[in-house]
């Protein structure tokens, strides 16, 4: 995920001396708006005001909680239109991605947990193996953290707060959010959503500002911390919380690689190609940033995704298939890998540039599909995070998985292929949080399924039941039913104990209960020892 970067510049001299932090559009840089710039001070009453109305909220039922998430819902459903004009002009992407990409998964996330939340963090009974037998049993509830920080990027600054915000709120969580300084109105417009459905006050908290205010956030003492960033920052923000032992879960990016073995369906996998490739113009964590295809089938594929780009409509406004990018910034790394890929010998099959005739303060940057690239070039080892598709061929089935796994990253992966007992063979093998087959990026839009990955692209989960329980604590209670009976294990240690306590290791701690009987005789003249006090 790429780093919180400036458009043109975070703030103004003048917006400084005000403490603002200015929204630009990234089709014509022209400024949507202005929010605070908010300060430490700023950040830690938030977190006072958060942790004030937390107890209150944690002690409601999943019932009560979920009441306010489907009237947050509601005011979503209410305002369709005027939010998705916003995540688009504030992000730069196309009307139909932020319905599509940020909308439709968030309102199907908001009612899967307000409805399944008390199930997934239900109270669970143990098995204890033979413990039981001695009249023991273990449960584990799941209790509110307390107040969770979560820093968000701008890629997608709706979908991705929303739902963290969501699923720690349904946790019982208060929630202070800083979101990215490119986008602040889209988090503020969260807020809003929520005093309007009567979200008590101090739960939901948006500290608007730049990185020294996420910086702030992650020192003010919250409970855990949420980031969703580029690789140096996560490391930042994991140095910062272990100094105070604060939990956190990191989604870092990835350099997602897509194998197209030699009996997929062509013309499905090259359009999930070039979807994978171009959606959001790139800037996804899960984009396809490498694409491996069975050289018996490279021309053909090939062919049909350049066919399938030159075709993609690039403009600002409705009817686009892609925008702009976010920042200047970004689109000049989407450059250098584009041209250090050129030196070293790749070649350009499609785009390569900035479009030639669109706005003149717009970031664009053409779809651009790559051949004869290698894994010295830049475009495929870094993060590119932008319009770009490499296509490289592979040969043999080991070749594409030891090609796949040959990253720094781990966050998704896809395979095609028509069999799909090789897919699954082939995706077991693959270093990624999630792995599909003949299916491409959009799997965080399932609100049922874990989001996260391994290697530099971080640690924990978003999503799903694995998600929620990121958001609460393990609270283990057990319970002995037969406390009259002094336990076997207690002082004092006579030859007869020691020699219990060995039988012990030699059968109880089988686990088989039939062993078990074998040494009842010394348990229970244990027992009646401990009993009269011997």
């Amino acid at each position: 995920m790429a780093t919180h970067i400036s458009r043109t510049q975070t703030t103004t001299p003048a917006a400084e001396a005000a403490r603002e932090v200015v929204s630009y559009d990234p089709a014509t840089g022209e400024v949507v708006g202005r929010a605070p710039l908010g300060s430490a001070e700023d950040v830690a009453r938030a977190v006072g005001r958060a942790r004030a109305a937390q107890k209150r909220w944690g002690a409601l039922s999943f019932r009560e909680r979920g009441a306010v998430m489907m009237r947050a819902r509601a005011v979503v459903l209410e305002e369709l239109e005027e939010l998705a004009a916003l995540i688009s002009r504030e992000a730069g992407k196309p009307d139909a991605e932020a319905l599509s990409m940020e909308l439709v998964p968030t309102l199907d996330l908001m009612q899967f947990f307000a409805r399944r939340a008390a199930r997934l963090l239900r109270p669970e009974r143990l098995g204890i193996g033979l413990y039981r037998y001695l009249g023991r049993s273990s449960t584990i509830e799941y209790r509110p953290l307390g107040v969770v920080g979560i820093i968000s990027p701008w890629n997608f600054p709706w979908a991705i707060p929303l739902g963290e915000v969501v699923m720690a709120l349904m946790a019982g969580n208060a929630v202070v959010l800083k979101p990215s300084e490119l986008t602040p109105l889209v988090a503020l417009k969260i807020g809003e959503v929520f005093r309007r459905a009567g979200l008590p006050e101090g739960l939901l908290e948006i500290v608007t500002g730049d990185g020294s205010t996420g910086q702030a956030l992650t020192e003010a003492g919250v409970d855990k911390i949420m980031f969703t960033g580029s690789v140096a920052t996560g490391r930042r923000v994991a140095e910062a919380a272990a100094r105070s032992l604060t939990p956190v879960v990191l989604e870092l990016g990835g350099k997602d690689p897509m194998i197209v073995f030699e009996d997929a369906d062509l013309e499905a996998a090259s359009s999930a190609a070039v979807w994978g490739a171009f959606a959001n113009s790139g800037q996804a964590c899960a984009s396809v940033e490498r694409c491996y295809v069975h050289e018996r089938v490279s021309a053909e594929f090939t062919s049909r995704v350049v066919a399938k780009t030159r075709a993609l409509r690039q403009q600002a406004g409705e009817g686009a298939d892609l925008a702009a990018m976010s920042s200047e910034r970004q689109l000049a790394t989407v450059e250098e890998h584009v041209r250090e890929a050129v030196e070293r010998g790749a070649r350009v099959l499609a785009g390569g540039s900035r479009p030639k005739e669109m706005h003149a303060g717009g970031t664009f940057h053409e779809p651009t599909v790559l051949a004869g690239v290698d894994h010295t070039m830049m475009v495929m080892r870094e993060e590119t995070f932008g319009p770009v598709l490499p296509l490289m061929n592979f040969g043999t089935e080991e070749e594409a998985v030891r090609l796949a796994n040959d990253s720094a990253f781990g966050l998704t992966a896809s395979v095609w292929t028509r069999d799909i007992s090789r897919g699954r063979r082939v995706a077991a093998r693959i270093e990624a949080g999630t792995v599909m087959v003949n299916e491409v990026l959009y799997t965080h839009g399932i609100a049922q399924t874990p989001w996260g990955g391994v290697k530099q692209s971080g640690m924990g989960r978003t999503h799903g039941r694995l998600g929620l329980l990121e958001l609460v604590a393990p609270h283990h209670i057990h319970v002995n039913r037969l406390a009259r009976l002094h336990d076997v294990w207690w002082f004092g240690y006579t030859p007869e104990a020691a020699r219990l306590f060995r039988s012990l290791a030699r059968r109880f701690a089988t686990g088989s209960a039939l062993q078990t009987m074998l040494i009842s005789p010394q348990l229970l003249r244990r027992l009646f020892d401990k009993r009269r006090g011997a």
